[in-house]
């Protein structure tokens, strides 16, 4: 013979079955978390070269810390497809600021070519010799054209450490056609491209490191 439960009972059934029930219909109703963006550097992992030896009386070079100009200065990979709309993709991003990318990779290029008899990275407390000082114009990825093109534009000024006047400056503007039009491959373009960059802005210093050794000569 079935014994009835109590009413207390049966309600505590009750509203235990109904919380559940609320618990796995609100589950499925939540919005499921983003996933986390996969994040890139500019740097191509390419083994360090050895520097060569510095001529006599080679000058210092303190690298300042490159400036970003607007929308460019976070870690959002920036790409147009309408002429001068800058979006960014929202799954891909960079793992710091370009600007801040640049920085290890101008000294570490400059240090390679021999022409300093140091390059450090500021603030540093060594005068004269010459500064560097940049400016990170644009890096993105350009899906007017196909393939896509990544652009990357730096402006760059030696400065005399002494009287803190122009020696020289260039604006370097480098574009790299992508093998994909996806972040991916804007990501493999912005790197050649920082390569490409990086070559021609220290073949430019090493000239006019030269030139204002034999000035002070």
């Amino acid at each position: 013979m079935r014994v009835p439960l109590p009413r207390r009972a049966l309600l505590a059934l009750a509203l235990g079955a109904a919380a559940v029930l609320v618990a796995s219909c609100g589950a499925s109703l939540l919005p499921r978390p983003l996933p986390a963006p996969a994040r890139f550097t500019l740097d191509d992992g390419a083994p360090a070269v050895a520097p060569a030896p510095p001529p006599p009386g080679a000058a210092v070079l303190v690298v300042e810390m490159p400036r970003a100009g607007p929308g460019f200065d976070s870690t959002r990979m920036v790409y147009l497809r309408q002429p001068q709309q800058l979006q960014s993709f929202a799954f891909h991003e960079w793992v710091d600021t370009p600007a801040h990318m640049l920085a290890p990779l101008l000294v570490r290029a400059l240090q390679t070519s021999g022409a300093y008899g140091a390059v450090l990275r500021a603030p540093s407390a060594a005068s004269g010799g010459l500064r560097l000082e940049t400016e990170l114009i644009r890096l993105q990825q350009d899906f007017g054209s196909t393939p896509s093109q990544v652009r990357l534009t730096l402006r760059a000024m030696l400065v005399d450490g002494n009287t803190r006047r122009p020696v020289a400056w260039r604006e370097f503007d480098v574009s790299v056609a992508a093998a994909s039009d996806d972040p991916a491959g804007g990501v493999a373009a912005a790197r050649a491209a920082t390569r490409q960059l990086l070559g021609e802005l220290t073949e430019f210093a090493d000239g006019v490191a030269a030139a204002h050794r034999a000035l002070l000569t």
